[in-house]
């Protein structure tokens, strides 16, 4: 059987933007909820919310080696698998890759030290800096990562000039049609998802009845701010697929499945696509539902899949059920904050095991949205890399082989489990320990030694 390079490279470039995406998303959100833990003890002196922030911290160390280990291969395989897209737009996505590494990634290394371990080693303020500057670059990081994505969606500000791009506007590029509703779309899944975690574990410690006054006051947080981001997140993510529809139109066919351009068309909740017969079987559909989110008009006109040729067309099955999965969350989302509300009285939010049994389950559900969203996005896009300028066969590596590609898909799935599986077990760790284990001691022996952000978690690994 001939191994189709192009196709296994796709794959392996998804499954490791996958498997880093969880992360990052992690990451920009928990540093937020660090940042302002350190603040509330900077202002009030109060130990609770040190003891917070120190437990937290310890968590976003273990998660930020893990993020790094997995992010290290991608851009290598810019080089490796799509040299040609590489070379071709090197003259906008490189210089935006290296500000990211600049402005970004080199302040959270140089603030990180202080935050992990220079608690009671410098100045209070100082130390609550550090964590301010952390979660900034965070941001920043993911407005570089994202600007560069954006391009490649809605490209701007370059021109073609003897097969390469030329930037002709940086602004224009950087801050691209689909940039600002993409980048607080991600912004808002990041703090959901840094909320929902902390509200899953905080729960899980309150039903085992450890520290619960401690994590009641974690939980309380995040469940006023999830009152708040969830429907935020409802409204930018229709600000989104509006900019979508006028910039993507067959990506948005794709996520509402419809193939004909035309008014009165239903909000599918459920349907087969049969991309081979440009069609969908035992469709379940709210009537005009799509016209009227999409247009606000019941009449209003929906473009359809058959506006383009077939092999134009992105993976319809895959674009359909993505979205539907991730709207789907949310709207679980925005649920679960809303009960939250209603439990407040008596502080019910703490004491209904049913509910939190359930914020136990929602700590899982933000990654598995983020990664419909990013699925949306990508396969929606197909089968372009530059979005209407240059399709997935034209910017992939002449010489690559579908061997040679399957050889490292092969490596970056055994090595990427070994990472996967021994940071999970490093973080069972430090949650199993709780804050009752969160005050750190440091000998002078280990003053003397260089550190690295997984030797925050304070927690040896014992091989049982």
């Amino acid at each position: 059987m001939e191994l189709d390079p192009l196709l296994l490279s796709r794959i392996q470039f998804a499954f490791v933007v996958s498997f880093h995406a969880i992360f990052p998303v992690f990451t920009i959100g928990l540093a937020s909820f660090i940042a302002t833990l350190e603040g509330l003890n900077y202002r009030t002196r109060n130990p609770v919310w040190e003891r917070l922030a120190t437990f937290w911290a310890k968590v976003f160390a273990v998660v930020f080696g893990m993020g790094v280990v997995s992010g290290i291969v991608m851009a290598f395989q810019f080089g490796t698998n799509w040299s040609v897209f590489s070379h071709t737009s090197a003259n906008f996505l490189g210089p935006v890759l290296s500000y990211e590494v600049v402005t970004a990634f080199f302040l959270e290394a140089a603030f990180l030290g202080v935050l992990l371990f220079g608690r009671n080693k410098v100045p209070r303020g100082v130390h609550f800096a550090s964590a301010v500057m952390v979660a900034t670059g965070t941001f920043i990081s993911s407005f570089w990562i994202l600007s560069a994505n954006s391009w490649m969606q809605t490209p701007a500000g370059v021109e073609m000039v003897d097969g390469f791009y030329h930037v002709v506007s940086w602004a224009d590029a950087i801050f691209n049609a689909s940039f600002w509703p993409r980048f607080f779309h991600m912004a808002l899944a990041s703090f959901l998802t840094g909320s929902f975690v902390v509200a899953g574990v905080s729960a899980w410690y309150i039903m085992q009845g450890r520290e619960v006054e401690t994590h009641k006051k974690a939980l309380s947080m995040t469940l006023w701010f999830l009152l708040i981001a969830t429907p935020a997140q409802v409204v930018i993510g229709d600000i989104h697929g509006l900019n979508t529809l006028e910039h993507q139109p067959t990506k948005v066919a794709a996520m509402e499945g419809n193939w004909e351009t035309g008014g009165n068309v239903p909000l599918l909740l459920f349907a087969i696509p049969d991309q081979e017969a440009q069609t969908n079987h035992f469709e379940i559909g709210i009537p005009n539902g799509a016209s009227w989110i999409l247009r606000h008009d019941a009449e209003g006109v929906v473009p359809g899949l058959k506006d383009v040729p077939q092999d134009k067309q992105p993976p319809v099955a895959i674009v359909f059920w993505a979205f539907r999965i991730m709207v789907g969350i949310g709207l679980l989302m925005v649920v679960f904050a809303v009960v939250g509300l209603f439990l407040r009285r008596n502080e019910n939010y703490a004491k209904k095991r049913w509910f939190l049994n359930g914020l136990r389950f929602m700590s899982f559900s933000p990654f598995l949205a983020v990664l419909a969203g990013w699925f949306v996005t990508e396969v929606g896009r197909a089968p372009y890399l530059v979005y209407g300028q240059m399709t997935h066969a034209e910017g992939l590596t002449p010489s690559l082989t579908g061997g040679m590609a399957l050889f490292t898909l092969i490596g970056y799935i055994v090595v990427y489990a070994l990472v996967f599986t021994a940071g999970s077990y490093y973080l069972m760790r430090v949650l199993r320990d709780g804050l009752e284990k969160s005050e750190t001691t440091v000998t002078d022996d280990e003053l003397q030694r260089a550190k690295r952000p997984l030797s925050a978690a304070n927690s040896a690994i014992e091989w049982e």
